[in-house]
């Protein structure tokens, strides 16, 4: 995979079929592209040549592996870096700019370019801090009027840059210190002209003041606020399948419990095309649709309904309207949180179960109820969540039953497998050129065999080289259920990284039920392979993140790491492999029976 865990290109690559073995060729350089742009303090060179002769770069000779494979990182200058890769009578020239991490301070009467904030609209309700800032000269002065309020903005002398999420793949994420010159200031938003509190109040856009050695200038801020009616909010509902909730409004702030559709929810602020709904929670208002004249959702909730069902329970919670919701898995526990919810609740029954052994509940908080269910085992196997009309039905997987066969172990177990990548989604390459993808469909068929000899069912999300989308993969585990999901890739780092020092086998989970297999079959390869550990991490990946059965993501290795590269390709370490994930996931089972 290349920097986003193989969901990212590795840039212009030259495409190839052979996965087995290595090929000898001229000297060749696939990453990085020529003309690349990056905001790295470094950047590493992979690629191959014979292994005849030196590989110079800018003059310097660097490591090879026994095949001729290289990837040594080299410093950046900001601005443009010209290298020259050479071997005997071949050269390649490839030119990388370093892109600048932070706003270039302006030295004169200037606000820095796209500096100011708001930099999209807002609307808060009545109360809340509305803040602003902007970037320019140390020495400035700088306020900003709103309505009939001038708001002074103070420099901020400490600041605190912290890295990428992806520095944690580098163990490199510690905070930086910046020096560049920020003003900051906030206000309480009053309701400023709320003297009809059933309308919305447009404030429009702030004006922006900088004045610097007896000069001043004014420049309107990108965004407009709006003071939102704390009498007549808006009320949306959820259109998409599970609308994505996270803790800010946009793609950076992480995940929270997806909303099934048709959840419905005030609107309690807006920032661009994002809306904080009235539970904590911001949505895309792309997965959203107003409802003219709803007034804000609030439900009672008195029984519970019980479903007993061969291979699952069902807990059917009947509520006034769909509310949102949330999900915490503990290693005995399941917690299910409703809010704008309120309880009249004095009888639920849940007979003897083969999964629960009781159920507790607790109004937690006013409109916030919690259900938590107390299992018989600490090992869970899947979920789903869904409204029928008003009812939300939650569905728990009970245990697999596991065969006492020493020569069909898994008989009766379904797993999936999904190769990585894919068609035009190449993913990371190694230094000849040879493609991820095509490793990754190596690599799951020879996985299948094992499992098949084994006695499991196994289900590919592909089985040639051809695009598969990741929200096609989400569909096949929701729907094949099968007992686990392995998604099998091969590892890359970001630019930052150290492709020639790094190697190993990771496994990376995101729901709890999945942590144990993680772990489990990260620390059996490591073993009986005894290959380095990259290590477990918890990531909130498209392919971990399916809820309806324990999924987990594999790298089994560097493409990027020269010397790794070569057990990555070699044909009878990739059947070893199989052989020892298969039996790994044997082993598995047979512990949390």
């Amino acid at each position: 995979m290349r920097s986003l865990l193989g969901l990212v290109l590795l840039g212009s690559i030259l495409s190839s079929t052979v996965v087995v073995l290595a090929q000898e060729q001229s000297l060749q350089v696939v990453y990085p592209p020529a003309n690349y742009q990056t905001s790295s303090d470094k950047i590493f060179f992979i690629g191959t040549a014979p292994p005849t002769g030196q590989v110079l770069i800018n003059g310097k000779q660097v490591n090879r592996s026994k095949s001729g494979h290289f990837a040594p990182s080299l410093p950046l200058q900001l601005g443009e870096n010209l290298f020259t890769v050479s071997h005997q009578n071949q050269t390649v020239q490839i030119k990388v700019t370093r892109l600048a991490t932070q706003p270039e301070v302006p030295q004169g009467l200037a606000f820095a370019k796209d500096s100011l904030t708001p930099a999209a609209d807002i609307a808060r309700l009545p109360g809340e801090l509305v803040c602003f800032s902007a970037i320019a000269a140390s020495n400035a002065s700088v306020s900003v009027k709103l309505g009939n309020q001038t708001i002074p903005l103070a420099p901020q002398l400490q600041q605190v840059q912290l890295p990428s999420n992806l520095a944690a793949l580098t163990g490199k994420n510690q905070p930086a210190q910046s020096t560049i010159g920020k003003y900051e200031g906030c206000t309480i938003s009053f309701g400023i002209g709320l003297s009809d509190n059933t309308k919305d109040v447009d404030l429009g856009k702030p004006q922006f003041q900088l004045t610097l050695n007896g000069k001043t200038i004014t420049q309107e801020s990108p965004g407009k606020i709006t003071i939102l009616s704390p009498a007549q909010p808006q009320v949306v509902t959820v259109t998409a399948e599970a609308g994505v909730a996270r803790t800010g409004p946009s793609t950076d702030y992480s995940r929270l419990t997806p909303l099934p559709k048709g959840t419905k929810a005030a609107v309690t602020g807006r920032e661009g095309e994002w809306l904080r709904l009235d539970y904590g929670g911001w949505i895309n208002s792309k997965e959203t649709t107003i409802i003219s004249g709803a007034i804000p959702p609030r439900s009672i909730i008195r029984s519970v309904g019980y479903r007993p069902l061969s291979d699952r329970t069902e807990m059917v919670f009947p509520l006034q309207i769909p509310v949102p919701i949330s999900v915490q898995q503990g290693d005995r526990t399941f917690t299910l949180t409703l809010y704008n919810t309120t309880a009249q609740t004095d009888i639920i029954r849940l007979d003897d179960n083969p999964l629960i052994s009781r159920l507790d509940w607790q109004q937690v908080a006013p409109g916030q109820i919690q259900y938590t269910f107390n299992l018989k085992k600490d090992q869970q196997w899947g979920y789903k969540l869904r409204y029928d009309a008003t009812s939300l039905v939650l569905s728990l997987r009970h245990s697999p039953v596991i065969p006492d066969s020493k020569r069909k172990p898994l008989s009766g177990i379904k797993i999936l497998l999904d190769p990585g990548h894919g068609g035009k989604e190449s993913g990371a390459s190694g230094p000849n050129g040879v493609l991820e993808k095509d490793v990754n469909l190596v690599v799951s068929k020879l996985l299948r065999d094992e499992l098949v000899k084994r006695g499991a069912t196994v289900v590919m999300t592909r089985e040639e080289d051809k695009e598969v989308s990741l929200v096609e993969r989400q569909a096949i585990i929701n729907q094949q259920e099968p007992t686990i999901a392995l998604s099998i890739h091969y590892n890359s780092l970001p630019d930052s990284g150290d492709a020639e020092n790094t190697k190993g086998v990771g496994t990376f989970w995101y729901h709890p039920q999945a942590h144990s297999l993680a772990v489990f079959i990260q620390n059996y390869l490591v073993e009986k392979l005894e290959r380095p550990s990259y290590g477990v991490f918890w990531n909130n990946l498209a392919l971990t993140r399916p809820a309806a059965a324990p999924s987990v993501l594999l790298e089994l290795g560097f493409m990027s790491n020269p010397w790794e590269f070569e057990w990555v390709t070699d044909e009878k370490e990739q059947k070893k492999l199989a052989k020892a994930i298969a039996q790994g996931i044997v082993e598995w089972f047979k512990s949390v029976e």
